[in-house]
């Protein structure tokens, strides 16, 4: 029920962002309306035999919302509470991103309905495949590229790219987030931290700051927060609280990351790291620091909690973590947020590198994939800025309008009353 409540604030966010973008850069009524329509939903059925030999059915959901800029571009989720209002604010939220990153790419989103702790190995396979049939005609290379999402990782995307191979011939560049074998891209792994990283370089540049000296709190400490941590900590920044789903710890000192990470690996979570003090996991985002960094779950900054507040800038690498209540009370403070459509966007635009790859036969290395990204992330942040001086808004803002408007200057480009 909270992860439902979250996505529906998601949705409403989105869509009121989406609102207030429209108004600022004055589109036509009718313009306005079209852009929030997604271009097609599907909603399959896939059935597999069970280990057991019995029988059970799932509903897969793919909503493709936008492809003016581009083939649709969106994660695939397995999760028990994926329903069609979540996936739909998630492929609407996929169209802005991409276009603010500058990709050429609209948005999707997918998922099955399913607890995949409760599927084995062998299932899970089934699932993907047979949820890869029902949609092999929908997605492609120049159509719609998913990716991993929550309950997916690269394995998944190996079996759809098979499955869907069966059908269309090798197409590595059907999927991206695959095994590094399958012509996954080097850097695809710290590719969202590692965008946060530059993107909270770009925004203290503005400041005439630099990470090294900033004191930083990292909430959550899954893929993003552990790279984004490990790479602030080696640019001189002082990690001085992280959290996760076992605990949060602090050291006014400073964290040895490398040793949290070790720490991490052996025991799967923070709690009980020796070179840190035990805190309560509710006061993480209250802590005195220069930079927080939430990278967990949706609406963790909210009305309740905003006011106590003591970071001067929020980094949001997580999607959706500022209500839009906490977003006015932190403003009034002063708080500055980079929001998280152009923060945790190193991650998509990774994943366009790895497309680009697949699609010229040529694969980069780790050493390229990087300084691409540092050149996206850095001139990303440039337009943001320029929008906000445009129209006179926040960062918030000045993303929103920056994506609508190129989606919007695409699709009337295009002809859309054609």
């Amino acid at each position: 029920m909270a992860v439902l409540i979250q996505t529906m604030n998601a949705l409403v966010a989105t869509n009121r962002n989406f609102r207030l973008a429209a108004r600022l850069l004055g589109l036509d009524s009718k313009l306005e309306k079209s852009l929030l329509i997604p271009f097609r939903e599907i909603k399959v059925e896939c059935t597999i035999p069970k280990d057991d030999g019995t029988l059970a059915s799932y509903v897969g959901f793919r909503v493709q919302h936008d492809n003016a800029r581009g083939p649709m571009k969106g994660g695939i989720r397995y999760h028990p509470e994926v329903d069609p209002d979540e996936v739909n604010a998630l492929a609407q939220l996929m169209t802005w991103k991409t276009a603010v990153a500058n990709i050429p790419y609209g948005g999707a989103k997918g998922g099955i309905g399913c607890n995949p702790g409760d599927l084995s190995i062998s299932e899970l396979e089934r699932l993907t495949r047979v949820f890869t049939q029902k949609i092999h005609d929908l997605i492609g290379v120049h159509t719609d590229v998913p990716a991993p999402d929550m309950g997916t990782n690269a394995q998944t995307m190996a079996w759809i790219l098979d499955e869907y191979s069966k059908f269309h011939g090798y197409s590595p560049a059907v999927v991206t987030g695959k095994p590094i074998d399958l012509g996954g891209s080097l850097g695809r792994d710290a590719a969202t931290g590692r965008g946060v990283l530059f993107a909270t370089e770009a925004l203290l540049n503005e400041y005439g700051k630099s990470i090294a000296g900033q004191r930083f709190v990292v909430q959550g400490f899954g893929n993003v927060g552990s790279w984004a941590a490990q790479l602030i900590s080696e640019q001189g920044g002082k990690v001085i609280a992280v959290s996760d789903i076992t605990g949060a710890i602090k050291n006014s000192k400073g964290i040895d990351v490398p040793n949290l990470l070790k720490h991490v690996r052996e025991n799967r979570g923070v709690k009980g790291f020796c070179g840190a003090d035990s805190i309560d996991p509710n006061s993480i985002l209250l802590e005195d620091c220069d930079i927080l960094i939430p990278a967990a779950l949706g609406g963790v900054i909210n009305r309740d909690n905003a006011k106590d507040i003591k970071a001067k800038f929020i980094i949001e690498a997580a999607n959706h973590p500022t209500d839009p209540e906490a977003d006015e009370i932190l403003t009034k403070k002063g708080v500055v947020i980079l929001p998280d459509i152009y923060a945790n966007s190193g991650g998509v635009t990774v994943s366009y590198f790895e497309w680009v790859q697949n699609i010229q036969g040529f694969m980069w290395d780790e050493g390229k994939v990087n300084a691409e990204l540092k050149t996206y992330m850095t001139r990303g942040f440039k337009d943001v800025k320029e929008m906000c001086n445009t129209h006179n808004c926040d960062l918030r803002m000045g993303a929103f309008t920056l994506g609508v408007n190129r989606v919007a200057r695409a699709t009337v480009l295009r002809g859309w009353e054609a």
